[in-house]
């Protein structure tokens, strides 16, 4: 199948403001395109992109003064399938894992492990290990988040979510992915594009979305797996854009400076 998607966004700055950018897709995406894949701005301004520690790829500007619009629009293949469902997968005990998956089992600035590790183990502690115990974890956020796009809180950690009861997508991933951390589950944050594609359409305002994924033995071997804790059901045409420990690694803007966003449009649709 083929997936159209990309944004529009403006930025008011009342001075020169350096910005960080994370608006593209990932670098595994990218053999998929089927349209150029370019960030542009207008007015024209020069840009500079590298990969930061997390393989992402990130766009560095310095905002003119004025209203800065920000836009890309692309088409990707994708293979059309839902997300891979693996009931078998078994939790991987601490000390086999490798060296570079151990940094998705410490806190974070939003995954506050330390407040969560004792309610994590009095509600999962006799849960299965493996698939079945993050997803017992899947569904008790999904059920204790309401998801509610007027409560948007870029400050809201993990257990912020658990003690307020709403939040949106991000809120949904950053618990999830604490409790998981809490039992010793390796979890890592991910955002990119999610339209409504073979699932009935919601009226929310599209956005970009976050989900989380676990790292397991799987039948094949040792692998991360995608979870999503807000919809808590396979998805068709998720694309990618950046993984991290937390939103704290793939925020899609960092002013260095004050910008103000006036306006902000993402769009995902398949192409018939």
């Amino acid at each position: 199948m083929k997936i159209r998607t990309g944004f529009d966004i403006a930025f008011e700055a009342s001075q020169p403001t350096p910005m960080l950018l994370m608006l593209s897709v990932h670098p595994t995406r990218l053999p998929d395109l089927l349209t150029p894949h370019a960030i542009r701005f207008d007015p024209p301004i020069p840009s500079r992109d590298y990969a930061d520690m997390f393989g992402n790829t990130c766009t560095r500007i310095l905002a003119p003064p004025g209203r800065l619009t920000i836009s890309a629009d692309l088409t990707l293949s994708d293979d059309g399938l839902k997300d891979v469902v693996a009931a078998d997968a078994r939790q991987i005990p601490v000390q086999d894992l490798s060296d570079d998956v151990l940094i998705y089992l410490l806190g974070s600035r939003y995954c506050d492990t330390d407040k969560l590790t004792e309610t994590a183990w009095s509600l999962f502690g006799t849960a299965p290990e493996g698939w079945a115990r993050v997803q017992a974890i899947v569904d008790y956020v999904h059920e204790r988040i309401r998801f509610d796009y007027q409560q948007a809180d870029a400050t809201r950690t993990a257990w912020d979510g658990f003690m307020q009861r709403q939040g949106v997508c991000r809120d949904f991933a950053h618990l999830a992915i604490t409790l998981c951390r809490c039992m010793n589950i390796p979890a890592r944050y991910a955002t990119g594009y999610l339209g409504d594609i073979g699932v009935p359409p919601v009226p929310d305002p599209m956005d970009f979305s976050a989900w989380f994924e676990v790292h397991l033995q799987g039948p094949e071997g040792p692998r991360w797996y995608t979870f999503d804790a807000r919809h808590n059901t396979p998805r068709i045409g998720r694309i990618l854009m950046a993984r991290g420990r937390d939103a704290t690694d793939v925020a899609i803007t960092t002013q260095f400076g004050f910008a103000q966003l006036v306006r902000f449009d993402v769009h995902t649709e398949e192409v018939a």
